[in-house]
This record gives structure tokens, sequence and C-alpha cells, in this order.
């Protein structure tokens, strides 16, 4: 695959999840994180949307949330658990992103903000139509999806490369 190759990163924040547990790692979704996490599965399924990898947190909320969402898809990712996601800054995860092999075009990370948001912000150098506002006003809540494009390699990902072409959230 040519570096040149559109690639497509797709960031997921977990869905809503109980405000005490032992510990904030092992946080569960509520019902409503549930459902929305199915929700978002279905969206990233009808918009064609299916990652080739998928970096996940840890968190027991970001790992329930993945796998209601994938089990949504026609065809799960290959999926890797990743601690870093758990509590990343914007630094941290650009460097999971640009770790990222050039053997794939679509890369989903599911985590946590307010690294995610930071994120989507930060590679956003263009956007469809009043996208960016959108997602700012709304401060990407649980279960918050952001697609954004960008043609190179993931090693060269760094602020503004990215298009955001879609940004979904489950109570709009």
């Amino acid at each position: 695959m040519s570096v040149d190759t559109p690639r497509r990163i797709v960031l997921l924040r977990h869905g809503k999840a109980e405000a005490l547990a032992e510990s904030d790692h092992e946080r569960s979704l509520l019902d409503r994180g549930q459902k929305d996490s199915v929700a978002a599965g279905r969206w990233l399924a009808g918009s064609g949307v299916t990652p080739e990898l998928t970096l996940c947190s840890t968190a027991v909320r970001a790992r329930q949330t993945w796998k209601s969402a994938a089990a949504e898809l026609p065809q799960r990712p290959r999926t890797v658990y990743e601690e870093r996601l758990y509590e990343a800054s914007l630094g941290e995860l650009v460097a999971l992103v640009n770790e990222t092999s050039d053997e794939v075009a679509d890369l989903m990370l599911v985590g946590h903000n307010p690294g995610l948001h930071a994120l989507a912000d930060a590679l956003t150098g263009e956007a469809e139509g009043d996208l960016v506002a959108r997602m700012n006003r709304g401060g990407f809540p649980t279960s918050a999806l952001a697609v954004l494009t960008f043609t190179g390699s993931w090693q060269a990902v760094e602020h503004g490369v990215g298009r955001l072409v879609a940004y979904w959230t489950p109570h709009t």
C-alpha cells in the first residue's frame, strides 16, 4: 500500500459509564452507554465505515463500548487492546497513530476524553459543512464518533492534516 493511499481515522469515545467503581479503570457502562454503543456501531455499519484495525483502551467501559459497537459491523476488525490509550494526552495519541503500519488504510481508536476530542480538533485542517462547530459545541460526548480522512503515511500524521468528514453523537 502506497503512502499516498487515502486513509481514514475513526475516533469513538466510550459510552456513558457508572460514576463510581473500585477504580476509574474498572467503571462499567450504564444501560444508556450500552444502548448508545450499539447505536454507534449501527451508524458505522450504515455509513460503510469498517476499520481494518481498532486500538481500544483497556478500561472496562471502552472495551464494553467496542464489543457492543463491533457486534453491529458486517466484519469485526482486528482489535488491539492498548493500555496507552487510557488517560492518553494529545501527544500520546498522535504517537500511537504514528506507530500504525502503512498497510492499514482505516484505523479506529476507542478511548476517552479529553484526549479524543483534542485529537479530532488537532487533526482537523478542513471539514465538511459545520462539523467542527458541531463537534466543539457538543464537547465530544460519550459514544460520539468523528471520522477524518487524509492522504499520506501514518507516520506523517500531525496537526491539521485531516479533513473531518463525519461527526455523530447518539443524542443530537
